[in-house]
């Protein structure tokens, strides 16, 4: 693997993971399917400070940057750029808003996160050039606005990569308490038996270390409230346990 610092490093055509560090075996899935895409598998990590509401949650951001470039080698990766911010971020760039669906559920509980992530998306797509860009479903919504900003690159859509006890893998995840952690696992659970956007909410709420901000069931073509004729449902949740936020989703497929 080679670990680069400018994109003028990085080979033409590529499967593209762009990451912002703290890697885990969620990300490792990432480029292992990049890698059954295309032979040149390029790994960004940048901590992108337009996408942090608070400067504080930005510093907070674990950073583990000899661990990722271990993990990134030995999975897939044959490049790493660890690119500079100026590289990313020059004199006089351009910030670009996110669509209507940055409104919504994410978007509402931090507004102005969704235009940081297409702003810096955009960006590293403009400066990598991919053929394919691999993108996890945990963060479901985030997957949404990248496909619509895409411009003729192929976006693979990627499961979600789970603890033993269901937990979504997150680089967050190291930031709970022990107990926080056990509490945690109320959430997957809630989704796979949840047969109602009620039970859903009924379950999350019985967890009193879970402070709840949004479960419901939206139609993934709209991200508007799913109705009785959405053929697509998927339940989506997120909220604060150990003031660390947790977000979640799953495919609703027809509960008996």
């Amino acid at each position: 693997m080679k670990v680069v610092t400018s994109a003028h490093e990085l080979p033409s055509g590529c499967a593209f993971v762009p990451t912002m560090g703290a890697l885990h075996a969620g990300h490792a899935s990432l480029f292992t399917i990049a890698k059954k895409v295309h032979t040149n598998v390029v790994a960004s990590i940048f901590v992108n400070p337009l996408q942090f509401e608070k400067q504080e949650d930005l510093d907070k951001y674990p950073r583990t940057p000899i661990e990722d470039i271990d993990l990134a080698a030995n999975s897939g990766v044959t490049h790493l750029w660890l690119p500079h911010y100026s590289e990313i971020y020059p004199e006089g760039f351009s910030t670009i808003k996110a669509g209507p669906i940055a409104n919504l559920y994410e978007g509402k509980s931090r507004p102005g996160h969704f235009d940081g992530v297409v702003t810096v998306v955009r960006r590293l797509f403009d400066l990598v050039k991919p053929n394919f860009a691999v993108f996890g479903e945990k963060d479901f919504q985030q997957l949404i606005l990248i496909e619509e900003i895409a411009q003729g690159i192929e976006i693979v859509r990627a499961p979600i990569i789970r603890e033993a006890d269901g937990l979504a893998m997150s680089s967050r995840n190291v930031r709970l308490t022990p107990e926080g952690r056990s509490a945690a696992a109320v959430i997957s659970r809630a989704l796979s038996l949840a047969k109602s956007e009620s039970e859903l909410r009924e379950m999350l709420s019985s967890e009193p270390q879970l402070t709840l901000d949004y479960a419901d069931f939206i139609d993934e073509e709209t991200f508007q409230p799913a109705q009785r004729d959405s053929t697509s449902v998927r339940a989506i949740v997120a909220g604060w346990i150990n003031s660390v936020r947790l977000i979640d989703n799953m495919r609703m497929e027809a509960r008996a």
